[in-house]
């Protein structure tokens, strides 16, 4: 793909890869996702505002291809999906320096072996003038790694966001067409991404409050010609609080928790309690993510294996941990055959929630009238959780 004129001297390169299913051999991407680099044409100076992942370097060369000069390279997060093909456009470029945050510079040498010389270092609020077009560097730490930053474009209002505000989505799409459609990859992105440290991507929000943004410019998904249907969603899931919704992460071998599970489900609906219920073996994990942004209860429904918890059920309260949504209780729902330590490992596994732990109801075998009466207590008792909370 060619070079796509965004503005005034300002060209979206980058690429856009459709097929990518799975980011970090652990992230997945249903809707693919794209690399985003930009290039800013001053009146003495040119910049590259990062650059794409090393699988996609010869699309970005091929892009540069009518550009003379880069005199500056701005790496604002270390990440190869960003920073991997610096050193291909370094080949093409050896004049460019490369303007970053102190970290990123070490990060950058560590990572991708670039020797120091061709570094800048920048301060916090630091300026470089490339004629009539200035571009100012922000710090925006742990947005998502400790060295990032974002870099404003003074003149014609832009932020060059990085991961800040960004969407896996893969899309022909220059600017945000369908908000629906890109509200959900953003809010998939901030939940496996960016949720386990907002409350210091919330001081990092309250950063750009000062500044006067027309236009935001991510190094994934499509442009934001209008800032504030992201920005007011960030402090929606940053800032507002938990919805009166349980996630219900379980799975089921004999059935035994599956009718556990059923008769939760209906006991919450019944209360006026929204339920989002998660089949481990097959769920989309990235939508596990996401439902846990908005979630003030959760529950993990497991069956008990050689004593403790079934795997996938380990692994969804590792993830919830990982996460650190602003979920306010937790509890557990199963069954078990002859005894076992599943409340004990599950409830040793969550030292990052700050959560009430409200008690667990396990059956023995298939469950009773009793355990169905207990279910119902639950579902009762986070009702009224919720209610005392004014969550709505």
């Amino acid at each position: 793909m060619k070079p796509r004129k965004i503005t005034n001297q300002i060209y979206w390169m980058g690429s856009i890869d459709w097929d990518r299913r799975l980011f970090d051999s652990l992230i997945p991407l249903p809707d693919g996702t794209s690399y985003n680099a930009y290039l800013v044409k001053g009146s003495d100076k040119i910049a590259l505002v990062d650059t794409v992942d090393p699988a996609m370097a010869n699309e970005l060369l091929y892009q540069l291809e009518g550009v003379d000069k880069i005199d500056y390279i701005i790496s604002n997060h270390a990440e190869q999906d960003h920073s991997g093909s610096i050193p291909h456009v370094l080949s093409k470029f050896p004049e460019a320096k490369i303007v970053t945050t102190t970290k990123a510079k070490g990060m950058l040498i560590e990572l991708l072996r670039i020797p120091e010389k061709f570094f800048i270092t920048i301060e916090d609020g630091g300026i470089l003038s490339l004629g009539d077009k200035t571009l100012k560097f922000i710090y925006t730490p742990w947005v998502h790694w400790p060295e990032t930053m974002v870099t404003y474009l003074q003149e014609d209002k832009v932020l060059f966001s990085c991961d800040f505000f960004g969407s896996h989505l893969a899309t022909s799409n220059l600017y945000v067409i369908d908000e629906g459609r890109v509200y959900e990859a953003a809010k998939r992105y901030y939940a496996e991404i960016m949720m386990p440290f907002r409350k210091i991507i919330a001081k990092n929000l309250k950063k750009l409050e000062s500044y006067d943004i027309e236009m935001i410019a991510p190094s994934h998904g499509p442009i934001y010609p209008r800032p504030s249907f992201i920005i007011d969603a960030y402090r929606d899931w940053i800032f507002n609080a938990p919805r009166n919704t349980v996630v219900l992460p379980y799975v089921s071998m004999h059935k035994s928790t599956k009718l556990m599970v059923d008769h939760f489900v209906a006991a919450l609906v019944e209360r006026g309690v929204g339920v989002e219920q998660f089949n481990l073996v097959v769920t989309d994990i990235g939508k596990l993510a996401i439902s846990l942004v908005d979630a003030c209860t959760i529950i993990i429904g497991t069956p008990t294996v050689l004593a403790g918890p079934h795997p996938l059920a380990i692994y969804a309260a590792f993830l919830s941990n990982a996460l650190r949504p602003k979920a306010k209780f937790l509890s557990i729902i199963g069954s078990y055959g002859w005894g076992g330590k599943t409340i004990e490992v599950l409830s040793g596994m969550i030292p990052n929630l700050k959560v009430e732990i409200i008690d667990p109801v396990l059956s023995k075998g298939v469950p009773k009238e009793s355990d169905f009466k207990a279910i119902e207590h639950l579902a009762e008792i986070i009702s009224m959780k919720h209610q005392e909370l004014n969550i709505k």
